[in-house]
């Protein structure tokens, strides 16, 4: 069985409606509903926002569900500038941004890299490297460290949940829309630009998460 991810509440609430799921189920990281697409069965979830709860969330959903692959969606904030808001990235490595002391190492170990294989898909895409931090991205000199290292786009939980399929030897794909870029509060103050980066995250949600629906993960399974 295929699992599909989700993370944040907003992007949970609007897969349900987008469904017109009004039941779910409960397990101990958060809901569930079984659906169909493409005459497959698939495993909707929503495994919570940052590393721990997604992680396990995933590795709860391998071990009870059986699933042989693993598609996370959602949305992510922009760091590559040749991408625009609203772009939908389908990333073909995923690396975690917070595992090491980066006054005195890389940015990336690249043991908790997971490269994904995308030369089965049959639809154009972008693509480029996820990465994922526990710390959202929101400070002018967390952007810039991203930039420089050559990030793509940077989420939450994408990078952790290709962790666990890797170790337990499931298919992932990552699927997520680009909802904001970090501004930098260099112009105002720190929480001016956090809250109106917040605002522009969530009035995006519905945005991207229907483009994903409508077109990118029909395609895919």
């Amino acid at each position: 069985m295929i699992g599909i991810s989700i993370a944040e509440e907003n992007e949970w609430i609007n897969t349900k409606k987008y469904y017109c799921i009004s039941e779910t189920k409960e397990y101990p990281y958060g809901e569930y509903f079984y659906y169909k697409i493409n005459d497959k069965n698939v495993i909707f979830y929503r495994c919570n926002v940052r590393k721990t709860s997604s992680s396990a969330a995933a590795q709860y959903m391998i071990d009870h569900f059986n699933l042989n692959k693993i598609i996370v969606v959602g949305t992510c904030a922009g760091i590559d500038t040749n991408y625009k808001q609203y772009d939908i990235v389908i990333p073909s490595l995923a690396v975690q941004t917070d595992c090491t002391v980066r006054e005195t190492e890389p940015l990336i170990k690249t043991k908790f890299n997971v490269e994904i294989d995308l030369s089965k898909l049959n639809i154009e895409y972008n693509t480029g490297t996820i990465a994922t931090q526990d710390k959202p991205v929101v400070m002018w000199n967390d952007y810039t460290i991203l930039k420089d290292n050559n990030i793509t786009v940077c989420d939450t939980e994408a990078a952790s949940i290709a962790f666990v399929c890797k170790k337990n030897k499931v298919d992932v794909l990552i699927i997520k829309g680009i909802s904001d870029f970090p501004t930098n509060e260099n112009k105002s103050t720190k929480e001016t630009s956090h809250e109106e980066q917040y605002k522009i995250y969530i009035s995006n949600i519905p945005i991207i998460m229907n483009k994903i629906y409508d077109y990118y993960l029909n395609k895919v399974i």
